[in-house]
């Protein structure tokens, strides 16, 4: 005969057995499911902005890179060159033509009015069409992703010029570069065939045409 004491000692034995066994297969689970997860998570990709928030953040991006300094034409005005809003980043305007710069002696350089056309020891150099014009204006968002990395024209030709600040966007991340192309493809088309740059004492024009174009508060328009 089996004392009282003796089985129920035995029967909570047994009990803690099965919830130990209990505790340490829900542990296990639980370790398992948490890694499976953490896993999951690492290997997931980043959620992909929408092209609204692509586009916004492209704008923020050129805005604090002051692109429209170089590649929007400027109206003159009493408080000085501002904004042609009507053309914003079509670049130089193709009917302002420009002599060479004389900077003689030293590391000089020059800028129009404007700032869409920039002298120096390289020549003269002209800020590009950026709009979504097909013929004139941005190429394909590979292209460009790939100027801003390799500093050459669509990746593949000749040097980008200064004062085009191409080696910081370099290392700009792909998103952001994206980001970029997406905000300038937004814009409103612009058809204006940028003349291609010039080296240096090339000329065109004389002087005094040039002068008589600086005088003129109109003929600013396009500077």
């Amino acid at each position: 005969m089996i004392h009282p004491s003796r089985g129920t000692t035995g029967a909570l034995y047994h009990l803690r057995q099965i919830l130990m066994k209990f505790a340490l297969s829900f542990i296990a689970s639980t370790l398992v499911a948490g890694t499976a997860a953490f896993v999951w998570m690492k290997a997931a990709p980043a959620p992909q902005p929408s092209h609204s928030e692509q586009v916004a953040r492209g704008e923020y991006l050129v805005k604090l890179g002051g692109c429209a300094d170089c590649h929007t034409p400027k109206i003159m005005t009493a408080q000085g060159p501002v904004d042609d809003k009507s053309r914003a980043f079509s670049g130089h305007p193709a009917d302002v033509e420009l002599p060479p710069a004389e900077l003689g002696n030293g590391p000089w350089g020059a800028a129009t009015a404007g700032m869409t056309a920039w002298a120096g020891p390289w020549g003269t150099s002209y800020a590009a069409n950026l709009t979504p014009d097909h013929a004139t204006g941005l190429f394909s968002e590979q292209s460009f992703i790939a100027a801003m990395r390799t500093g050459k024209k669509r990746g593949i030709g000749r040097d980008i010029l200064p004062p085009m600040p191409w080696q910081p966007l370099s290392e700009a991340s792909e998103e952001d570069l994206k980001a970029i192309y997406a905000y300038l493809s937004s814009l409103p088309a612009v058809h204006n065939s940028v003349p291609e740059p010039t080296p240096p004492a090339a000329s065109t024009r004389s002087l005094s045409d040039d002068a008589q174009r600086v005088s003129n508060p109109v003929a600013l328009r396009g500077l």
